[in-house]
């Protein structure tokens, strides 16, 4: 029997989100920003969680900052391996879980995450570690998707078509939310702060940003399969849903995201 209750969980999520790689165009700028966000400078310790491609890993390593990226997904993390060799910086790579993290206590200046960390079931264990490896008085700093606009509300869309969560898992979108957030860090940091940013994502048309993400972002592209399989009538009913959703964020030829960044100081 396994001793993580949320492994088969974890499995469903690996196999989803092994197909992003095309996104990472997309959050290629909201790195930047986040790397700004977090004040990384050139020497520090550096771990982003979730890192996926690296987009934000490399971004820092960029800076001259010694960066560690930490990611579940094996086939994403070639693709960050990738992203550094052409870029020309060294990063260390790890494959492994944000709740149970392959790194001593207090090693890291920076922790950061950019849309990754939110997707661990249990955020208080994933928190506690991002917390643990960081040093006192070093930042933590990260990207989420407000549960009110489109990212928070496309996830609440996907999330009424898939089974049920696993008992003791919570949605992503509770990390987008202020309140929820400080209630989260509560008295482990000080001086939090938070700020807003748009990504723009090019579609031509609400089809074309529908079927980008059916093959791209992990909750997706697990329902897409299931349901193909097992109920055609409620994949039609979803993608109209996605696409009605779609269409009231874009113009101009993109698809408005805007997300939100906090920052804060252990103690």
């Amino acid at each position: 029997m396994s001793a993580d209750p949320f492994e088969s969980f974890k499995a469903k999520q690996k196999l989803g989100w092994a197909h992003f790689a095309p996104l990472e165009t997309f959050t290629t700028l909201v790195a930047a920003h986040l790397v700004e966000y977090a004040r990384v400078r050139a020497g520090q310790r550096v771990l982003d969680v979730a890192c996926g491609t690296g987009v934000a890993a490399v971004t820092a390593a960029r800076l001259g900052a010694r960066v560690s990226g930490l990611d579940l997904t094996p086939a994403l993390l070639e693709r960050a391996v990738e992203n550094a060799e052409i870029a020309g910086v060294q990063i260390e790579w790890r494959e492994g879980d944000a709740e149970a993290m392959p790194f001593e206590d207090g090693v890291f200046d920076v922790v950061l995450s950019q849309f990754g960390h939110i997707f661990a079931p249990r955020p208080e264990i994933a928190l506690a570690e991002m917390l643990r490896v960081l040093k006192p008085g070093g930042t933590i700093a990260f990207a989420t998707w407000p549960p009110e606009l489109f990212m928070g509300r496309q996830f609440q869309l996907a999330a009424r078509y898939s089974p049920p969560l696993t008992p003791g898992a919570s949605p992503s979108t509770l990390w987008g939310d202020p309140q929820v957030v400080t209630q989260r860090l509560g008295s482990a940091v000080r001086e939090i702060v938070f700020d807003r940013g748009t990504m723009r994502a090019p579609a031509l048309s609400p089809q074309h940003a529908r079927l980008r993400i059916e093959r791209s972002a992990g909750p997706f592209v697990n329902i897409i399969e299931s349901l193909a399989a097992t109920d055609p009538v409620k994949l039609a009913a979803l993608r109209r849903e996605h696409e009605a959703l779609i269409a009231e964020y874009l113009a101009d030829n993109a698809v408005r995201q805007d997300y939100l960044l906090t920052r804060a100081v252990k103690i």
